[in-house]
């Protein structure tokens, strides 16, 4: 495809699950790294929760994307199925129905029906699916690309906060993770951003917002359950 016809929302699937994926590795590890490093914790607890936290969550990321990503596939092909029954028995009825959507949109009624003959003889099924359903196949539901990516992705994100607490002494450990994870996180706001062809300020601000309060809340958990355990 020439680089003048490709669209953004080609990336839209593997793009969302890569950015949650990230966004979620780098904020929830560092936020549980520095809580735990808070609360007062040796160094090499610090990195076992961190690493830990990596492996879980990845894993959790990707139950969660297959499962829910699922439960929107099974829609989408309850839907396809119930269309195609329709199409068997009413197949006249649902050309009609196609041609009042293309008349719906500005076409011209005489050319709305002979558009719908056409594209009904072509492929019905496809017809009914982009044109009524909303569904394409560029954006139809793929539950197991979006696991995947989001586990690799998750665990990319975690890799940087971890990386912190391997090389960062321990008395700079909470501030040398907070400040590499805000910056990894502006990093993914603006690679995102750009990927997707929205403004980059906007998605910067965004994601290091959420991440730094999401590091001072659990910073403060730990500290304050720390100095309660001692």
């Amino acid at each position: 495809m020439p680089p003048r016809d490709q669209h953004y929302v080609t990336r839209t699937g593997g793009l969302r699950a890569a950015v949650l994926g990230a966004n979620d590795g780098i904020v929830s590890t560092a936020s549980l790294v520095v809580g735990v490093a808070s609360a007062g914790s040796a160094h090499g607890d610090i990195l076992l929760a961190g690493i830990a936290g990596a492996v879980a969550g990845a894993l959790s990321m990707a139950a969660g994307e297959y499962v829910s990503v699922s439960s929107q596939s099974d829609s989408e092909n309850a839907d396809l199925a119930r269309e195609q029954a329709h199409l068997e028995v009413e197949f006249d009825e649902e050309q009609a129905e196609l041609a009042e959507i293309y008349v719906a949109r500005g076409v011209a009624p005489e050319l709305a029906h002979e558009v719908a003959r056409q594209m009904m003889e072509h492929d019905a099924l496809e017809a009914h699916a982009r044109d009524e359903l909303g569904i394409m196949e560029l954006t139809q539901a793929r539950p197991l690309q979006a696991a995947i990516f989001s586990a690799l992705a998750f665990l990319a994100g975690a890799a940087l906060p971890n990386a912190a607490i391997m090389l960062a002494p321990h008395e700079w450990l909470s501030p040398v993770t907070t400040v590499v994870s805000v910056a990894a996180l502006a990093l993914l706001g603006a690679v995102s951003a750009r990927m997707g062809g929205a403004p980059v300020g906007r998605a910067v601000a965004r994601v290091t917002f959420w991440g730094v309060a999401a590091m001072a809340a659990t910073s403060a958990v730990g500290a304050l359950f720390g100095v309660a355990l001692d």
